[in-house]
């Protein structure tokens, strides 16, 4: 990766610090929910011990489930070793100010053993070792993702006492593309898109969506984990922002049985000279047919990274713009691969992941596939041009289950990522399987108590 300026350099650090304006460092890595989780630093303390030397985690983080709790089948972390530590090594290039939390600065965390040994499974080392593969052949990752997200009147404590039922959209009706809609909620939106800018991030736009409440925030393309990283903050940020204004916001995949919040991916490549090399005058290049056509070959082995949880398989809907067919199209949003852009601009969009995917390992997936397809040279079928809804298409996986069997089966998972991360992530979906499956749920109470 070329080197980068960061949002904020150390020297200036030390400014601040030392002028009070910053008291206190947030170092933070993406789990394998894609949260952030580290720990909060006295700045001066930071700087004197940490900056330097990085600090110290359970490595837990990495084995646990969404709601924290120790689960078994992990092979690097368990009660059986202990539950020791990893290091936490700051990336300085991630250095930049949080405006929402005032006198706060954060930076991007990557994980270590105590032998200097990058963690196998850490979602951004994953992500890591597929663009050092990729730039092997001479290329870079250029990534931006777009986030739905759906906004509520009741703040976080509200909707947990109420068990999340009968909470209340910031809008009453699809307000997609509507400028009276976003005027509703605006302060807020106003307030995202500073508040990110201000943290370093470039914004794009801000527009409604089609299910009540329902807003989307797009933000410029960069480099693949750049855009990861800034993904990852963007979603804790505007909770944190949320909650600070007395509301509430979701990002997952599937609120209700309406319009499900989406996260589309569109990427890139870029030569050693900065060219588009996916473009080849006014059509795709050689390299982008390849490349195309490795995501449709690892497409279902590798939904498990582009839609990670259960609720992700209920976006799956005909007719919803979230995807059922293993297809690609140019600008066509009935397939799950969608070619867009001419010349520098040109591109393909995944549109599989949901609001709840974790950025760094949906964007290692798409790398890998691509390197497949690039090192098997595989053809690239003839696009869609009609509704891919109703095609004769292979189907992406319908259930959490089936993806994570595709997953732990796929020779091409193993070879691009390693027996050792294909097991961890396997062992997630198995663990969020067995909590399910052992759950009572509202709908079974609904129509099972009284009439059955």
């Amino acid at each position: 990766m070329a080197h980068r300026t960061p949002p904020l350099g150390v020297e200036e650090l030390h400014a601040l610090v030392a002028s009070g304006e910053i008291d206190t460092v947030v170092l933070a890595f993406p789990d394998m929910q894609g949260r952030l989780q580290g720990k909060r630093f006295a700045a001066r303390f930071f700087l004197d011990d940490v900056l330097h030397h990085g600090t110290e985690g359970c490595n837990y983080l990495l084995a646990v489930d969404t709601e924290m709790n120790t689960v078994d089948g992990y092979e690097m972390s368990s009660w059986e070793r202990g539950y020791g530590d990893f290091a936490m090594r700051p990336d300085l290039t991630t250095l930049r100010r949080i405006p929402w939390h005032p006198g706060t600065a954060l930076l991007v965390a990557d994980l270590a053993w105590n032998d200097g040994s990058p963690v196998a499974a850490a979602p951004r080392q994953i992500l890591r070792r597929q663009l050092e593969r990729l730039a092997e052949l001479g290329y870079t990752a250029q990534v931006g993702t777009e986030l739905e997200f759906i906004v509520f009147k009741d703040s976080y404590e509200q909707a947990w006492d109420t068990g999340y039922r009968g909470l209340t959209p910031a809008n009453q009706y699809n307000i997609d593309y509507s400028i009276l809609g976003t005027g509703r909620i605006e302060p807020l939106l106003r307030r995202l898109r500073n508040d990110m800018t201000g943290a370093g991030l470039t914004v794009e736009s801000a527009k409604g969506e089609c299910n009540p409440g329902q807003h989307e925030i797009v933000f410029r393309y960069d480099e693949a984990l750049v855009t990861c990283d800034q993904h990852a903050l963007y979603k804790t940020g505007a909770k944190e922002i949320a909650g600070q204004e007395g509301v509430s916001i979701t990002f997952m995949a599937k609120y209700n049985e309406r319009e499900g919040n989406s996260c589309h991916i569109h990427l890139s490549l870029a030569d050693a000279d900065g060219n588009n090399a996916m473009a080849d005058g006014d059509g795709m290049s050689e390299v982008m047919r390849h490349f195309l056509a490795g995501q449709l070959a690892a497409l279902r082995d590798f939904s498990l990274l582009y839609a990670p949880n259960i609720n992700s398989y209920k976006r799956f809907q005909p007719g919803s713009f979230a995807p059922t067919a293993v297809a690609w199209g140019h600008d066509n949003r009935t397939c799950a691969l969608r070619v867009v852009g001419h010349g520098r601009s040109l591109r393909f969009e995944n549109r599989l992941p949901g609001g709840d995917v974790n950025p760094h390992l949906a964007v290692a997936g798409l790398v890998a596939a691509g390197l497949y397809g690039i090192e098997q040279k595989l053809e690239l079928p003839e696009p869609c041009p009609g509704n891919a809804y109703t095609a004769d298409f292979a189907h992406v996986p319908s259930t959490l289950r089936e993806a994570a069997e595709l997953w732990e089966n796929s020779p091409v998972a193993k070879a691009a990522f390693g027996d050792e991360v294909v097991a961890h992530y396997r062992n997630m979906a198995r663990v969020e399987l067995e909590a399910f499956d052992a759950a009572v749920t509202d709908w079974e109470l609904r129509r099972s108590f009284e009439r059955l």
